[in-house]
């Protein structure tokens, strides 16, 4: 089992054209010092032994300008003395969905889809198909939502159509993969257009 880094997971989810947040991998302060990247910024450790970042105070949120960013990386340094970083830009608050690839003990590999954010734990709402998939598969996955209503006009108008893009490309990266856990959480979803904010792949031996 190998577990990659943040940084790793995106650069593979660009490879195939999955819209992330705009990063840069930070290993010492010189690097800092040659971002380019527009302020506010998230600073987060970029490990494979670290899987959630939050519970360990790994993750600094809303950096104004560069002295912050020197700051706040001299700090994280300290406490994951061993560790790289990435720094990326933030993006506007979305509509929190959450997808991925599980691996089930009965079906084998699925692609799931669902509400994220606070949703996840209240409502419980998501969906599941095996792999391979059509758009179709995608299409009713998003229809099969307790929430699909929010791409219908329900006060908002989400972007369903960039969602199907992603849920059909990450079940081409499982099925081109070894991937034995694919976790995009949250995805930022727009009116136009999606951000993968965080995400986590952890592939097979």
């Amino acid at each position: 089992m190998k577990i990659l880094t943040e940084y790793e997971a995106k650069k593979l989810l660009l490879k195939y054209g999955i819209p992330t947040t705009k990063f840069e991998l930070i290993e010492n302060e010189e690097d800092i010092k040659n971002l380019d990247l527009k302020y506010p910024l998230v600073l987060k450790v970029s490990s494979p032994k670290i899987l959630h970042k939050t519970d360990v105070g790994g993750v600094v949120l809303n950096i104004g300008n560069k002295e912050e960013l020197l700051k706040e990386y001299k700090k994280l340094r300290k406490k994951f003395s061993e560790e790289k970083f990435i720094v990326e830009e933030m993006e506007k608050q979305g509509v929190e969905i959450i997808a991925g690839i599980v691996n089930d003990a009965a079906f084998g590999k699925c692609v799931m889809v669902g509400m994220g954010g606070i949703f996840t734990e209240i409502y419980k709402d998501a969906a599941f198909r095996m792999l391979p998939i059509t758009e179709k598969d995608a299409e009713d996955m998003l229809d099969d939502l307790k929430a699909r209503e929010i791409f219908y006009g329900y006060r908002l108008n989400l972007d369903r159509k960039t969602l199907i893009d992603i849920l059909l490309k990450i079940a081409k990266i499982a099925e081109e993969m070894p991937i034995k856990q694919l976790d995009l959480n949250p995805i930022f979803l727009y009116e136009k257009g999606a951000k993968i904010i965080d995400a986590k792949i952890i592939m097979e031996e």
